[in-house]
């Protein structure tokens, strides 16, 4: 017995050898430029319908992703899921109305508001409180022994005085009649833009603190409530020594909208792992796009179809891998996203409500348009190259390893472009990999740069560079191979840099 269970201990220990020492070569040869392809005009294809978060095209991306994970053999990455849910909101007006002395006003034409940023409320004010700017800082206090607690207060918006300008928005407006108390707001805009029937869609249902109710009313409302004096009054305020005035009105307001609760969804394949399975390498890609405006689809062949089948490639070559007897050390989570161009969502989500531990989580691997040539690009061979963002921000070893892998193997120009947090574009915020960051797990973000057709209708299959994208999946490949076979997890330390997306 003894001599058994001692050749079962040399026999795994020779299996765990043999992986380590694996040849990733012929399994990387499964990524291939056809099935890049056909992945990807059908991802970015119209049945799809630009893949907005929350929508059908978003559902049927899902359920495509889902089953080429079940084909490949992977399994549930949530429990016995594929899919890992979360809510989505969207707010539809019920009903929008303003009167002053009895004359109602036209919505979309007199007045609007913020569907998303108001809440259901019914007002009836005898006067309104009419204080200028709504300006409260260190420039001047257009509140300054002005008592609005509970009251309506009236402001401008265009043509702030030169002195005021710096840090004025609608925002501070609204924070300043709030910090004073008052119970609405009305906000003078020279053109009015038509409240829409739906909002756009959130996720944080529930706040802290609930906002001011404002609604921005034209200058011929504002002249109805003011009179005659309109105009001077106009002028008045462009002055610092200006007087607010009060000025008794009828004014009643009313807004009603009920929130519709949506679903989205990330998809999550597990590839399990030999001796270090409880430990786990995740790679990333969010399937989301912007939809369908106006019958017009946002294909978004390369932000992120590309991402999308790259992940799919991936998973085939891991997946041949294991039945060969070479299965990463390691769990790899294969995992799209939904809700990136919304805000995160999708990785925000998992991050909070991770599957899989994030403290045994090695390195995420996040993929985000690897399928074009930056036409900025002015040095070095911008047909073999790749940005990395974030494999120097808090692992001291990720960024040799993931050189030296290239070194070894493709031999890509590694452009560290928008590796600067500082950099003006903030590429390091903008994708999925900032959810893991922030929540200390190693990363490197892939990224071919951006183009002409970024956001645009135009981002089509057709215009990806798939020889390019493929060795680009294959330097993702072995990356993603190291990091699942080496003997340790990545050391975390490396303070992470406190920005914001």
């Amino acid at each position: 017995m003894k001599k058994l269970v001692l050749l079962v201990f040399v026999l795994s220990a020779l299996l765990v050898q043999a992986q380590r020492k694996a040849n990733p070569k012929p399994f990387a040869k499964n990524i291939t430029i056809e099935d890049l392809q056909r992945h990807l005009y059908i991802i970015a294809g119209a049945e799809m319908e630009g893949r907005e978060t929350a929508t059908e095209g978003q559902r049927k991306a899902a359920a495509y992703i889902q089953n080429e994970f079940k084909t490949l053999g992977l399994a549930p990455g949530n429990n016995n899921n594929y899919q890992m849910y979360f809510p989505v909101y969207i707010d539809s007006l019920q009903n929008l109305s303003l009167s002053v002395n009895d004359t109602a006003f036209v919505a979309g034409k007199d007045f609007s508001v913020n569907l998303m940023a108001n809440h259901p409320a019914g007002y009836h004010f005898s006067e309104v409180v009419f204080a200028g700017y709504g300006i409260s800082d260190s420039t001047r206090d257009d509140y300054k022994s002005l008592d609005v607690k509970g009251k309506l207060v009236m402001v401008w918006s265009e043509d702030v005085p030169a002195g005021s300008r710096k840090g004025f928005s609608g925002f501070t407006q609204q924070s300043a009649a709030m910090e004073n108390g008052a119970a609405a707001l009305l906000v003078i805009n020279k053109n009015i833009t038509p409240t829409n029937s739906r909002g756009s869609m959130y996720v944080n249902r529930y706040q802290k603190t609930q906002g001011i109710n404002t609604f921005y009313i034209s200058e011929k409302l504002a002249e109805k409530i003011i009179g005659s004096g309109y105009n001077a009054q106009k002028a008045a305020a462009q002055t610092a020594g200006y007087t607010p005035q009060v000025y008794p009105a009828n004014i009643a307001l009313s807004f009603n909208k009920t929130t519709i609760t949506l679903q989205s969804s990330n998809v999550l394949g597990i590839l399990e792992g030999t001796d270090l399975k409880d430990e786990y390498v995740v790679l990333t890609a969010h399937y989301d796009h912007l939809g369908t405006k106006n019958d017009t689809i946002w294909y978004g062949a390369d932000d992120d179809g590309s991402g999308t089948v790259t992940i799919l490639e991936l998973a085939k070559a891991f997946s041949k891998a294991k039945a060969a007897g070479k299965g990463p050390r390691r769990s790899i989570l294969f995992m799209t996203v939904s809700g990136e161009e919304k805000g995160l969502w999708g990785s925000g989500y998992y991050s909070s409500h991770p599957a899989l531990p994030l403290d045994k989580t090695t390195v995420n691997l996040n993929i985000d348009m690897v399928g074009r040539i930056d036409p900025s690009r002015k040095h070095g061979d911008s047909s073999n190259y790749i940005y990395i963002v974030g494999d120097d921000k808090l692992s001291s070893d990720l960024k040799p390893i993931s050189e030296a892998v290239n070194k070894k193997y493709s031999k890509l120009e590694l452009d560290y472009k928008y590796n600067d947090p500082r950099d003006p574009e903030r590429i390091y915020y903008r994708s999925d990999h900032y959810n893991f960051a922030k929540n200390g797990v190693p990363v490197i973000f892939y990224f071919s740069g951006l183009h002409p057709d970024y956001h645009k209708p135009t981002d089509t299959p057709d215009k990806i560079n798939y020889s390019l994208m493929q060795k680009r999946a294959k330097l993702i490949f072995f990356t993603a191979w190291d990091m699942a076979n080496r003997n340790d997890m990545l050391k975390r330390d490396i303070p992470l840099d406190g920005g914001t997306r």
